[in-house]
């Protein structure tokens, strides 16, 4: 059976699902959101516990990275991404998530070849961009500095 490239076309579109574009953004920012109201509660607690804004701020991110850790390694990390996309991914939360996974995953290879190398297999990349990121914005600040105020 041959087909024309508009006969592939309308097979194509019948049997692709309908993109849910602008719900599944509404939900993934919800979901983001969610997660950042999260830090903003533990901050506030403890800040109320009479922490220093620093201290309260370093053990937030550090509340948010053990939740994270333990939920995927209870696998509840992964389901709720499955749903939120993206949502999961930009808060501290999904970049813990990122680091615990693999380290999960190839535990049975053992400790430094299997934890410790390949821990760093998706986060690695963003930390070496977001080093490459920061040290040319860094760059580009110390030229611009002197016009802008």
């Amino acid at each position: 059976m041959k087909l024309t490239p508009e006969q592939y076309d309308e097979m194509n579109k019948k049997a692709s699902p309908h993109s849910r574009l602008v719900q599944d953004c509404v939900w993934a920012f919800c979901v983001g959101g969610a997660i950042c109201l999260l830090g903003e509660v533990l901050r506030q607690a403890y800040l109320a516990k009479g922490f220093t804004l620093s201290d309260a701020a370093t053990m937030t991110s550090t509340t948010l990275i053990a939740i994270s850790a333990v939920t995927t390694a209870l696998g509840w990390y992964q389901k709720l991404a499955a749903k939120a996309g993206a949502g999961t991914l930009v808060p501290i939360t999904g970049f813990a998530n990122s680091m615990v996974s693999p380290a999960i995953e190839f535990k049975s290879e053992g400790f430094i070849p299997g934890v410790g190398a390949k821990m760093f297999l998706i986060a690695g990349p963003v930390i070496v961009y977001g080093i490459a990121a920061s040290a040319v914005w860094g760059v580009i600040y110390y030229l611009i500095r002197p016009y802008v105020g």
